[in-house]
């Protein structure tokens, strides 16, 4: 069967049965400024990325027929109507080229150093003992393999069974296309799919799971400021996993668990210094912060955030109201119910 051509599909197709709504694909070209991947079609759908898996796998956003014709070519604008000369050639016979007269290549920079070699890469197992589904394709980049079954892609020294592939990730530079594992380099994204492997191994269908990084509990800081009905508290837990990560909020307390990167970890539980709403109450999920708003059972003036574990003597603080617990950015002195009774007796 054909495979088809479009960006973003490469799937096997069956002329026969080929409607208008068969592919899924990108009728635009992909897009690299400073690390951040996207289409052209759909960067405002679809947000940059920076990992080069990811980039691969968001979903086409435009449905057609598919097709096995070759895509259209645009030569690239800064290689239109140059007319290259050979200047001379190096001890190896690597020869150099250039538009430039020969009197003035000497001025010419020279090229700069190339980027030191990125740490080695830890490569995925297959893991042997987990089922596949047909037509599941090699994770490998590189590897256009699509899964049969276990006697033609995993069992055995068959044909099928061996991957060639990439193992380190692509680079992208200046235009030029390719792979840190080898020395190949081309302009355009098509071409820089077909670059065939240069390591030989096996498939990998479905990982094992890698050993997890071992887990560190570590500390955020908290604050919070007050109204008479509300406690706002802000947990400075940046880019916590919202997916993961539990809040809690009882009557009289808080619990915390938050997913941070780096396979750190903040737990906490606070014993909150006057009961509160638990149903009311509420979080949200920023990316340097979590916002938890407490609403208050009563008006009283929280003296701290916390229930002491010792008397804090004579101590009465008013109302913030855009600084933290006491007057700090008020515009004017809020007392509680308490406060205000003797204010009236006095």
């Amino acid at each position: 069967m054909p495979r088809c051509t479009h960006k973003g599909c490469g799937q096997d197709y069956d002329a026969a049965n080929n409607a208008e709504e068969s592919c899924t694909y990108h009728p635009g070209g992909p897009v690299f400024h400073e690390g951040l991947k996207s289409w052209s079609c759909c960067s405002a759908v679809n947000k940059p990325v920076l990992d080069f898996d990811d980039f691969m796998k968001i979903a086409g956003c435009t449905k057609g027929a598919h097709t096995d014709e070759a895509p259209k070519v645009e030569a690239p604008q800064s290689s239109a109507n140059v007319d290259l000369k050979m200047t001379g050639s190096t001890q190896s016979g690597t020869e150099t080229y250039s538009s430039l007269p020969l009197g003035v290549r000497a001025a010419v920079p020279a090229a700069p150093a190339p980027p030191p070699a990125p740490a080695p890469v830890d490569e995925e197992e297959d893991d042997l003992s987990a089922s596949v589904a047909a037509g599941t394709k090699c994770r490998r980049s590189g590897c256009q393999t699509v899964y049969e079954s276990d006697d033609v892609n995993r069992a055995g020294d068959g044909p099928g069974t061996v991957c060639t592939y990439h193992p380190k990730p692509p680079i992208f530079h200046e235009g030029s296309k390719g792979y840190l594992c080898c020395k190949r380099r081309v302009l355009e994204f098509d071409e820089f799919l077909k670059i065939e492997g240069c390591t030989k191994g096996r498939h990998v269908f479905v990982p094992k799971n890698q050993e997890q990084t071992t887990e560190q509990f570590t500390e955020c800081r908290i604050d919070h400021y007050q109204t008479p009905t509300d406690v706002h508290v802000s947990v400075f837990a940046k880019q916590a996993d919202r997916e993961r990560s539990t809040i809690k909020i009882e009557d009289n307390s808080i619990h915390l668990d938050l997913y941070l990167p780096g396979s750190k970890r903040f737990r906490k539980s606070l014993e909150l210094f006057g009961p509160v709403n638990a149903s009311a109450s509420s979080f949200k999920y920023f990316g340097t912060k979590v916002e938890v708003l407490l609403k208050k059972q009563d008006t009283r003036s929280w003296t701290i955030l916390e229930k002491p574990t010792r008397d804090l003597g004579p101590v009465a603080l008013t109302f913030g109201v855009g600084g933290r617990t006491g007057t700090i950015g008020a515009k004017e002195i809020v007392l509680d119910d308490m406060n205000r009774a003797n204010k009236i007796q006095a």
